[in-house]
């Protein structure tokens, strides 16, 4: 198997450490000792995060040889996140688990690989996050019912076949299991949930009326108030599409979904009151609802009714002024406006002003070396583009940190439509311009004001936005 073929490349050093935190020491039933370290190739910066719910629990230095390695004396079991700015993946501490990883920033995800006690869940987990990334394929919500049930279906059954392999290889226990299950489970219901809205979006095609009457039947099997899944992606990218899904069921055009984006925002607000029952999972999934739709809408009057509905509902205070600071911010970036002046270096290292950076319509992206798939994605799609819309500006913003570094990427590359810039004040562009995600990009007028400034180019209605 793929994670465990690259154990065996493991240098010497790392397989020391392994052997040193693997031991099968006796630990008493109130000792929640537990070890995490490893090495970072190619590292962006000089930390490593672990968080737990999305709160940071340790920052951990790494030496000059890019290791790090931190003893916790009192570690609770259950999921965690580690973080190396710009990427992050998850990471399971059983109890007593003394875990090593090693990764290549280059290839963050496809590099990762964890040795030590408790490893084998861990591998495992990031073997079943491939197998969902490279099973994408946005082309089968175009099919026919019978087809699509038919592609997600086979899907399913060889993870669930590599799955129940594994479990019993592992014999883990019942509650990384479910981390495990819901990382299949909601990964194929996600399809379901998405599929008739993206069938309608795409093709033209309305099946609300065409698919079985029992289509549905699976939420009454999913638990809602599991808060161990409030913050794990595969829960949260599941909710997001059924509450889309009921939300948005009317809605049958762009100029739908815009009109009646408040609406069906406050819709979703009601309905996450309803159904959940555990504060900590409804908390979560209305802030991940009020950041979605802050970033959509721009309109000061619809906010302050959305925002209203949501704090009225939501009990959780500490989300409160990072939801009031997002709102506020997004409120610069309306159509008509100019975006807030930032500053940026071109490749030659000479400041330049954004402005006379702006000739004609122009799509503002960004990019950042630590993904690569990313990347080279979007700056493909920047070419094609390119050749179809020749008046067409691209701008290329970098977010890495070292200039120097962003200078050595792009001399392995060739990019001949995009000006290339570096941004020589990222958090002041990531907080002033409300950058949250990598996907995002701006459209700007010729004039150099905004015509969208949240929209994705790997939307598949993008070019609608260009007319």
């Amino acid at each position: 198997m793929f994670a465990y073929f690259k154990n065996l490349l493991l240098p010497i050093s790392t397989i020391a450490l392994c052997t040193l935190t693997s031991c099968n020491k006796e630990f008493k039933d109130g000792d929640y000792t537990a070890y995490f370290g490893g090495e970072i190739i190619n590292p962006n910066n000089r930390y490593v995060l672990l968080l737990k719910d999305n709160e940071v629990v340790d920052s951990i230095l790494l030496d000059d040889k890019n290791r790090f390695f931190k003893k916790f004396d009192s570690l609770a079991p259950g999921m965690y996140t580690f973080r190396h700015e710009p990427e992050y993946q998850y990471i399971y501490f059983g109890k007593n688990d003394s875990l090593m990883l090693r990764l290549n920033t280059k290839e963050f995800d496809n590099s990762l690989v964890f040795c030590g006690r408790g490893d084998q869940k861990n591998n495992f987990m990031i073997e079943m996050f491939l197998k969902n990334e490279s099973d994408k394929d946005y082309e089968v919500f175009d099919e026919s019912y019978k087809d699509f049930t038919k592609s997600i279906d086979s899907s399913l059954k060889v993870k669930k076949a590599f799955y129940l392999r594994r479990k019993t290889e592992i014999g883990w226990d019942d509650k990384f299991d479910v981390y495990a299950k819901a990382s299949i489970d909601l990964n194929h219901l996600a399809k379901k949930e998405i599929y008739p809205m993206a069938h309608k979006r795409r093709t033209g095609e309305d099946l609300s009326h065409k698919l079985p009457a029992n289509y549905y039947a699976f939420r009454k099997e999913i638990d809602y108030n599991n808060e161990d899944l409030t913050t794990y992606m595969p829960f949260v990218r599941y909710m997001t599409a059924m509450l889309n899904n009921i939300a948005y069921s009317n809605c049958n055009s762009e100029k739908d979904y815009e009109k009646h984006a408040l609406g069906c925002n406050i819709k979703k607000l009601n309905i996450t009151d309803t159904l959940f029952k555990n504060s900590k999972v409804k908390n979560g999934v209305l802030n991940n609802i009020a950041f979605t739709y802050l970033l959509e809408d721009q309109n000061m009057a619809n906010n302050k009714k959305f925002l209203e509905r949501y704090f009225k509902l939501s009990t959780d205070k500490s989300r409160h002024n990072e939801i009031r600071k997002i709102s506020s911010a997004a409120q610069y970036l309306k159509p008509g406006n100019k975006l807030p002046t930032e500053s940026f270096v071109n490749t030659f290292g000479e400041k330049v002003d954004f402005n006379h950076m702006v000739k004609g319509q122009t799509i503002v992206f960004f990019w950042t070396q630590s993904s690569k798939s990313h990347l080279e994605a979007v700056h493909k799609k920047a070419h094609a583009l390119k050749a179809k819309y020749p008046d067409l500006n691209f701008i290329a913003i970098n977010m890495d940190d070292s200039k120097e570094d962003w200078l050595k990427t792009l001399a392995s590359y060739d990019f001949r439509d995009t000006v290339e810039l570096h941004a020589t004040d990222l958090q002041k562009l990531k907080d002033e311009w409300v950058i949250t995600k990598i996907h995002r990009v701006i459209l700007l007028n010729g004039n150099g004001t905004i015509k969208n400034a949240f929209v994705s180019l790997f939307d598949a209605n993008f070019e609608e936005h260009l007319k």
